[in-house]
């Protein structure tokens, strides 16, 4: 009787659970997570307002509209809104199916960028231009390698072989091969923080991950020294630890940055009244030196706010990744993590000189459509993910 009991038990049980998992499935918005959607807003809100202090000036003086930036940033936000919305909507335990199709996708237009079908901007081969917009397809590998990594992995049931490892290790190896023909030295290495994310959630041995880092430690310092990097990729990767060694570029970047950011000091010089940012002191101010704008105008009070925010995302992330029902989902939100606490981290740092100049856009501020747009459907994957946690 006791055993019938206990039979009967587990069997309520996983009625119960089954019958939850289908209500979760006919009604996730009864499990929406609006904490991420706001904090998501607030930092493109963030990096709306900053494209248009670190660009209006320049525009003023050529006598162009002033909010050219600003209109374009608030378009690429309106459509990643949309984007996170709709593939909110959908179970994204199907993404497991279409994750090769994704895979291939990516691959082609990475191959695709290279071809006479991209567009070359400051030496650099990494777009396609489609009428006004331009599409980074870099972006586009990065989720998609994320689902793959995930739907590959997954099938271990949090057991990663070796042989599973070095699968992983060829499939981000072909993007990767295509993406430093670009050059695009930045998200080579957002590609290789995902994996390594990924592998360590995954269940693969300890073991294997530390003779990996090895490897990979001694592949980065040989090719530093035989010449696979072009001068200005290895001055980028070294001026941090030594600016003086390339005062002309990546030592002038790295200190007129220092000098936007230490000007603000605890307050700020105050919105849109920045002297390095409305000077144009520092290059590329509201793409990969957005954060200086944060740091000059709103001051260390201001940066601690943003950086407490970007924080709260991230944390949100690793939260549904721990609460996930299932492997796969684990795996795509350590994923988009591990993609979003790198980039946020070297961004952040190559301002102030604690990282290398990478060229890595920061999420969701930085003024780029592909790169928001990619932020805001990484950002609905987890959405989706927490909506389906039963």
């Amino acid at each position: 009787m006791a055993l019938e009991g206990s039979f009967g038990r587990v069997e309520r049980i996983g009625r119960q659970r089954v019958a939850g998992a289908r209500l979760s499935e006919k009604a996730p918005v009864r499990h929406l997570d609006p904490s991420l959607i706001l904090l998501s807003l607030m930092l493109a809100g963030f990096g709306a307002l900053m494209v248009y202090s670190a660009t209006y000036a320049r525009l003023r003086d050529n006598s162009s509209p002033p909010g050219y930036y600003l209109d374009r940033q608030l378009v690429f936000i309106a459509v990643g809104f949309v984007g996170m919305i709709v593939l909110a909507l959908f179970s994204y335990r199907r993404l497991r199916a279409w994750a090769w199709l994704l895979y291939t996708i990516a691959v082609v237009m990475l191959i695709a960028v290279l071809t006479p079908v991209g567009t070359t901007v400051a030496g650099a081969q990494r777009w396609i231009a489609i009428g006004i917009f331009q599409i980074q397809p870099s972006e586009v590998a990065k989720l998609a390698l994320i689902v793959t990594l995930a739907a590959v992995l997954s099938a271990s049931k949090g057991e990663a072989s070796s042989f599973d490892v070095i699968k992983c290790v060829v499939l981000v190896a072909i993007p990767a091969a295509f993406i430093y023909l670009q050059p695009d030295l930045g998200t080579l290495l957002v590609l290789l923080a995902v994996l390594g994310g990924m592998l360590l959630v995954s269940g693969a041995r300890m073991r294997l991950l530390i003779v990996m880092v090895m490897l990979g430690a001694v592949a980065f310092w040989g090719i530093l020294h035989v010449g696979l990097l072009k001068d200005y990729q290895v001055k980028r990767l070294t001026s941090f630890m030594d600016p003086a060694s390339d005062p002309g570029r990546t030592g002038y970047n790295l200190q007129q940055s220092k000098i936007a950011i230490g000007s603000g000091q605890m307050t700020g010089r105050g919105l849109f009244h920045g002297t390095q940012t409305n000077l144009r002191f520092v290059p590329e101010q509201h793409t990969d030196f957005i954060f200086t704008v944060v740091g000059e105008e709103l001051g260390f009070a201001g940066a601690a706010l943003f950086v407490l925010i970007f924080a709260m995302f991230i944390w949100r992330g690793v939260r549904i990744a721990m609460m996930s029902k299932d492997h796969f989902g684990t795996l795509l939100a350590a994923g988009i993590v591990a993609m979003f606490a790198f980039q946020g981290f070297v961004n952040m740092g190559m301002t102030m000189g604690i990282s290398p100049i990478t060229g890595i856009p920061l999420p969701f501020v930085s003024y780029g459509g592909s790169s928001l747009i990619a932020s805001f459907l990484a950002t609905g994957i987890l959405l989706n993910i927490h909506m389906r946690r039963l």
